[in-house]
């Protein structure tokens, strides 16, 4: 929103310590399009210059609020240019330019959120509302040099989530469970006191945020849970990332990359949570790969994914 124009310009942000990759070892990371260095556009990414992607992009914007975005990012383009930078300057300048646009909207998401919530409690609703805050997924901010999302490295992998259910989930509490996408419509469904159909993939995860005895048809805790996690992206096309699945345990994360490049990497996220060091192949594994791909075919099985269940046996 408009009112958040600028407000971390005077925050810098610390690089990330894997700002730099040089990716060895990881060779679909190798050929990705989606560094900040290389790929991030001044118009479409970071919105300074006037470019048919950039009208497109500010179309809903009235003459006040068009006046104001083209005034703050002339000063900024301004001062790029003063600076003349490039090489590694021009790299982090790029960087702390889209963390402040991210956090701005951010803020700007925020603040509305809570118009969301005020809404709700005018109207007498909050009681008997479930609001569930989520993204479809991750989003690197500098790690690996990134920006954008689609592997499964962790930080565009795991996705953020709140929830609030006044009377039903305890209020800053925290739970850690694996849970898919596909859980929350079963999830709804059962807060709505509606069976989920038998040919719906997930389950619900509502009596292990609950309180205890807070939701029909469940406990806080109960059993079973999944262990283990499934990924399957499928594009190759946007961004030179490789279409790849994988297997995310609590403690290692097994990846089959194919199609640009053909390889496997495996990462044990305790001891290297950056996900730095591809383990695949190292002596000492082999039991613990043999494991993971074993279960990785049970949830390919599971879920019925027959492109992956075929680059299994190859």
């Amino acid at each position: 929103d408009i009112p958040d124009l600028g407000r971390f310009d005077n925050v810098r942000f610390p690089l990330p310590p894997n700002f730099y990759d040089d990716y060895r070892g990881r060779e679909a990371a190798k050929v990705q399009d989606m560094s900040i260095e290389k790929t991030m556009l001044m118009d479409y990414d970071l919105k300074m210059f006037d470019s048919t992607i950039r009208e497109f992009s500010i179309l809903r914007m009235d003459s006040a609020q068009r006046a104001t975005n083209d005034a703050y990012y002339a000063k900024v383009h301004a001062d790029l240019k003063k600076r003349n930078l490039s090489g590694r300057a021009l790299t982090e300048w790029k960087y702390q330019r889209y963390m402040r646009d991210y956090l701005s909207t951010a803020a700007s998401m925020d603040r509305n959120i809570e118009r969301t919530l005020d809404y709700l409690d005018r109207k007498g609703l909050t009681e008997n509302t479930m609001v569930i805050y989520m993204s479809d997924q991750g989003f690197y901010m500098g790690e690996h040099g990134w920006f954008d999302k689609r592997f499964m490295y962790e930080e565009s992998f795991r996705t953020p989530m709140v929830m609030r259910f006044p009377g039903k989930i305890q209020p800053g509490s925290v739970n850690n469970d694996m849970v898919m996408n596909l859980d929350i419509g079963p999830t709804i469904l059962q807060a709505a006191g509606v069976k989920a159909p038998n040919d719906m993939q997930g389950k619900s995860f509502l009596g292990r945020v609950a309180k205890k005895g807070a939701v029909t048809g469940g406990t806080a805790t109960p059993q079973p849970w999944r262990n283990a996690i499934y990924y399957h992206y499928y594009e190759n096309g946007e961004h030179a990332v490789s279409p790849h699945f994988g297997i995310k345990t609590k403690q290692y994360k097994l990846i089959r990359f194919y199609t640009r490049v053909n390889t496997w990497e495996l990462f044990d996220l305790e001891s290297d949570p950056r996900e730095m060091t591809n383990l695949f192949g190292k002596p000492g594994y082999e039991k613990i790969t043999a494991t993971l791909k074993k279960q990785l075919l049970a949830l390919i099985e599971q879920y019925d994914d027959k492109d992956a269940r075929q680059l299994m046996n190859l």
